[in-house]
């Protein structure tokens, strides 16, 4: 296996030689290892909601996280693109639906976990709303 710095060299010799018109195109770099459940909780999904939206099994996925299974490296290029851009792949996958679901026909970029952090501050919100007997507080 190699260090982090031999393969930030191999990548800069890349680059030299693509710049040199040594070489053409580039050569996608897949992580060896994509850890599932992290992605899916910063997504704040459940294995089946992540499995229905992503088009993965939701058997593949208890597999993944349960370390029983590794996935392949198509499956943990398209994990990759969901990590850094869930929207992408959701816009990619199913446009209209996505359009549809956040109200526009625009392509938008989403940060889903801004949106799990607002969901969670009016969960907040909607406790503070109560007094400590349990009885509503009118605002």
């Amino acid at each position: 296996m190699k260090t982090q710095f031999e393969q930030m060299m191999d990548g800069l010799n890349d680059v030299e030689a693509f710049l040199a018109g040594e070489q053409e195109g580039f050569k996608a770099h897949v992580p060896q290892e994509v850890d599932v459940k992290a992605i899916r909780n910063r997504l704040g999904m459940t294995q089946a909601k992540f499995s229905d939206t992503f088009g993965f099994s939701l058997d593949a996925i208890k597999h993944w996280e349960g370390g029983r299974r590794t996935p392949e490296a198509p499956a943990r290029t398209l994990l990759t693109v969901i990590d850094k851009n869930p929207a992408a792949v959701l816009t990619a996958l199913n446009p209209a639906a996505f359009a549809a679901a956040v109200g526009s026909s625009k392509p938008i970029t989403v940060q889903v976990s801004a949106a799990r952090k607002r969901q969670a501050s009016r969960g907040l919100a909607r406790r503070k709303a109560h007094s400590a007997s349990g009885k509503r507080i009118s605002k």
